[in-house]
């Protein structure tokens, strides 16, 4: 049977691409954000803005059909705005925020440097980097509910959007992780799990969706931590400015 048959025509979306912020002051300082706003620092201004050329030139430019649509939404903090305006503004896209898809909400450890929290906390923080909640002993936003937020964010918008629109949410990188996560049904899916981490700066994840008439919409994972050219090279972190 031709697979075009089977496709919902009620699903508009036909990509979805997940987007972390560039680099700020306490990324480069392994200091933990959560929801304060800290704005990018000029490394991060810099990376944003060879993600959003990289975005234009492989999913805008070249695209095949040109009637496509794009849909654009971030976290309303300022890194994620920033970092969506960068690759917007090249197509002439608005940017809509909305605060479901910000960061984790990281209680008490937010703003603490991950080596004070390890010496402080070293069970807790263990606990957490196993995946077994320590974290939450803290105050830290369940990932569960990080990841139920984030796909609720990214239903409603896809339900707004016109045929055949390509997605794009610009967030955070545990935002991004335990939505996945949420999206795969990773929770049932040790092996898909473990494959997805909380990405490097400025890079991106991309799904297809799998919409079959009269079943659930399901989604595949067809790239994760997905960057510019440039971000394999040293210049990354350390660009000529």
């Amino acid at each position: 049977m031709d697979f075009n048959t089977l496709f919902d025509p009620n699903v508009h979306v036909r990509s979805l691409t997940l987007v972390r912020h560039g680099r700020t002051a306490y990324n480069a300082s392994g200091r933990i954000q959560g929801v304060t706003d800290i704005p990018l620092d000029e490394v991060g201004n810099w990376q944003v803005h060879q993600t959003g050329r990289a975005l234009k030139e492989l999913y805008v430019d070249g695209q095949k059909d040109q009637q496509r649509h794009r849909l654009i939404v971030a976290s309303d903090l300022g890194r994620a705005m920033a970092t969506a305006h960068a690759f917007a503004d090249l197509i002439g896209e608005e940017v809509h925020p909305d605060p479901r898809v910000r960061e984790r909400h990281y209680g008490d450890w937010e703003g603490q440097a991950t080596r004070d929290i390890m010496e402080k906390y070293p069970e807790d923080f263990t606990s957490w980097l196993h995946g077994e909640g320590g974290e939450l002993k803290h105050n830290v936003e369940p990932d569960k509910h990080v990841g139920q937020r984030g796909t609720q964010a990214i239903a409603e918008w896809a339900g707004k959007a016109e045929p055949d629109t390509d997605l794009y949410v610009f967030s955070h990188g545990a935002c991004i992780a335990d939505t996945v996560r949420t999206l795969l049904n990773a929770d049932e899916d040790a092996d898909a799990n473990s494959a997805v981490f909380s990405m490097r700066n400025a890079h991106w994840a991309r799904l297809i969706p799998i919409a079959i008439v009269g079943k659930p919409l399901r989604w595949a994972l067809s790239d994760y931590n997905h960057g510019p050219a440039i971000a394999d090279t040293p210049e990354w972190e350390n660009p000529k400015l």
